[in-house]
């Protein structure tokens, strides 16, 4: 079994910051990538950013230069950090990962539960 457990969300008002972090336990050989998504109300789910076991990211472009991904590979977490944030960042936020749980299985998509995220004064 693999848990991804995410932390962070809260509300926050418009140009202010939030850290959302996400530890995948349990039974892991190898994560390939990592991601954020989110899902706004009346809106379809949108990749915010991903990024590799070497390193390598991508965002959204409506959050280009405001949100940064890390990872810690020890740990297996991901963080997403997000600044100068806006109403339209308004969402629930899923972390996912790309993982193997042996040498030679398959690689499986894996989903968090989600966390809120409100922007608001």
């Amino acid at each position: 079994q693999v848990q991804l457990v995410e932390s962070g969300g809260g509300l926050v008002q418009p140009g202010g910051s939030l850290r959302l972090s996400c530890a995948a336990s349990g039974n892991i050989f190898t994560i390939r990538a990592m991601a954020w998504y989110r899902l706004a109300p009346g809106k379809q789910r949108e990749l915010v950013a991903a990024i590799t076991s070497g390193g390598t990211t991508n965002y959204a472009t409506s959050v280009k230069g405001r949100f940064t991904i890390s990872r810690d590979n020890a740990k297996n977490t991901v963080y997403l950090q997000m600044n100068s944030l806006k109403p339209e960042d308004t969402a629930v936020y899923y972390c996912n990962a790309e993982l193997r749980s042996s040498t030679y299985g398959p690689f499986r998509g894996y989903w968090g539960q989600g966390t809120q995220v409100t922007v608001s004064s």
